[in-house]
């Protein structure tokens, strides 16, 4: 493995309290070390080095992105252009990027490590090989579970203790990271017609399961198996004008556990109905602020392409209705469903205008940048690509109250984005894109720049480009203490890990598996989990 040292650079690393000092980080073997004895030098003078980025939450690989990738192969043609050697695969982009050029575009903005969060048990084997496909960038993912109905059929009758060890097992035969709730109940009970509007209602099919009860259940389950990320919460009544309301009260049915609440700005809006939705950012966020249990993803919008790929099914099919776009649907037999959707951000558009705010609010009201993370819910809100935009216009109160005064009148009216000044410094930014998103999924080697650190490096040219955007192309992007671009160029590619968590579980939970699997399932109980071969660069963290 290569050692060198980077010097000259002004370094964030807000991990180990360092805020732009000029110092040499070193590198040997794949990780920072305190010196490196020989080795050549990067000169970084003039440029600026933070850890490789981190993305919380993110769509790139598995059954549904493909699904998408077939149901609109028209937007392929919308990506941002990305620049390679010509020994690199070719890739597709659009908002759906092939697996070559998903790796290529993340490590070509400087990003390092993504968390895929949402994937099926039953598409599992399939999801790693694409994962496995993805160039030069780390990987974990996250296991639906909110309306697996296994452990929604335990938590009917009250065996916790039992749902615990289900849980365990499933993560384990998925070879996943953590936990995902997608819309608690909504999706089992969308097999019926329904959908999980109320917390506190039982679920269609159920006489005691509440969308609250499975919420509570899987948060407490999780922190008793020690996973390293806490349960990954997409909340109930996504999208809809007045669930604010939905997401305090489960701010309240989380009191006493961890939780992460995915793209949070899908579910801060007011309003009755679509003619009265407005912001309310302040609310969630003054809510939010209050809960230290709780860390969150920004899931912002940008104006433009994007396609909505979300297990929450009927989110997808109201949202079907409403735009008249094209529709697809999975059901994903007794695990989840999945919705797909294509969608254009409007500037012009009252509703598009509000969502493209209170992302922006969020992040500017939310007072800890160790709790709020940068993400566009990819491809939901926006490309991951356009991370740099919404970077500009946290850095820049100026710039970003010129955006919102090309916003329609009536939107201005529903928002407070042109009220707040607070302005992201780049220790902020480090934090929101890397040192934060890394702590909250557990991953101490990554996010930092201190000595053990895996040596994942980003520097970037000190001041922006043309049209005003600082992080838009790095200098140099090092990963595992090698050069994979420079100059903005992908120079080279290597094979990512993948994190997977073994939780402890009792062994004879399988013979309360099988039969039932056998009964309702239409593959065969043995081909069903992930053999850990099956994963070309495993690491795998045992929990208590």
């Amino acid at each position: 493995m290569a050692m060198f040292r980077i010097t000259g650079g002004r370094v964030y690393d807000p991990a180990n309290g360092i805020d732009g000092v000029v110092k040499d980080v070193c590198i040997a073997d794949g990780r920072v070390v305190a010196q490196a004895d020989g080795g050549p030098a990067i000169d970084a003078s003039g440029m600026i080095v933070f850890p490789g980025g981190v993305d919380v939450h993110t769509h790139v690989a598995g059954g549904a992105l493909n699904f998408a990738r077939g149901l609109v192969p028209e937007n392929q043609r919308v990506a941002r252009k990305f620049r390679h050697g010509p020994k690199l695969r070719a890739g597709i982009g659009g908002m759906t990027p092939t697996t070559f050029a998903t790796g290529y575009l993340y490590a070509g903005m400087g990003w390092t490590t993504v968390n895929e969060a949402a994937v099926p048990i039953l598409s599992a084997k399939h999801t790693h090989e694409e994962l496995h496909d993805i160039p030069i960038v780390d990987k974990s993912t996250l296991l639906l579970m909110g309306n697996n109905e296994f452990v929604l059929d335990l938590l009917e009758v009250g065996e916790v203790e039992r749902a615990k060890h289900v849980v365990a097992w499933l993560i384990w035969a998925a070879k996943a990271y953590g936990v995902k709730a997608v819309n608690p109940g909504g999706v089992a009970a969308w097999k019926w017609g329904k959908n999980a509007n109320t917390l506190h209602d039982p679920i269609e099919g159920y006489h005691e399961v509440t969308a609250a009860k499975i919420i509570a259940g899987l948060a407490g389950i999780i922190d008793d198996l020690g996973l390293p990320h806490p349960l990954h919460l997409h909340c109930n009544n996504l999208g809809v004008p007045g669930n604010f309301t939905t997401t305090l009260e489960t701010m309240k049915v989380l009191e006493g556990h961890r939780a992460h609440m995915a793209h949070l700005q899908f579910h801060a809006y007011g309003g009755h109905d679509w003619g009265t939705m407005r912001s309310e950012a302040a609310t969630i966020a003054e809510a939010f602020n209050n809960h230290p249990n709780l860390t969150c993803d920004a899931g912002a919008v940008l104006f433009g392409e994007a396609v909505t790929i979300t297990a929450d099914g009927p989110w997808q099919h109201l949202l079907h209705e409403l735009t008249g776009r094209k529709w697809g649907n999975l059901d994903v037999e007794n695990e989840t469903g999945c919705g797909i959707v294509p969608y254009v951000y409007s500037d012009r558009h009252i509703v598009n205008a509000v969502q493209w705010a209170v992302g922006l609010e969020l992040l500017l009201l939310i007072k800890d940048p160790w709790r709020v993370f940068l993400t566009t819910d990819h491809p939901n809100g926006g490309g991951f690509w356009r991370y740099p935009e919404i970077i500009q216009l946290l850095m820049d109160a100026d710039y970003r109250k010129e955006q919102t005064k090309k916003l329609h009148p009536d939107a201005q009216k529903r928002i407070v984005l042109a009220d707040l000044d607070r302005q992201y410094t780049l220790s902020d930014v480090a934090i929101i894109t890397s040192a934060g998103p890394a702590r909250a999924l557990g991953l101490s080697q990554k996010g930092h720049l201190g000595v053990g650190a895996d040596a994942d490096v980003t520097i970037y040219p000190a001041k922006p480009n043309k049209d005003g955007v600082l992080f838009s192309y790095p200098r140099y992007v090092i990963k595992g203490g090698e050069i994979m671009v420079e100059e903005g160029e992908v120079r080279a590619t290597s094979e990512g890990r993948e994190f997977v968590v073994r939780p402890s579980y009792d062994e004879q939970i399988v013979e309360y598996i099988r039969p039932l699997f056998d009964k309702v399932y239409t593959m065969s109980f043995e081909n069903y989990p992930v053999e850990i071969e099956r994963l070309r660069q495993p690491r795998v963290t045992t929990c208590k």
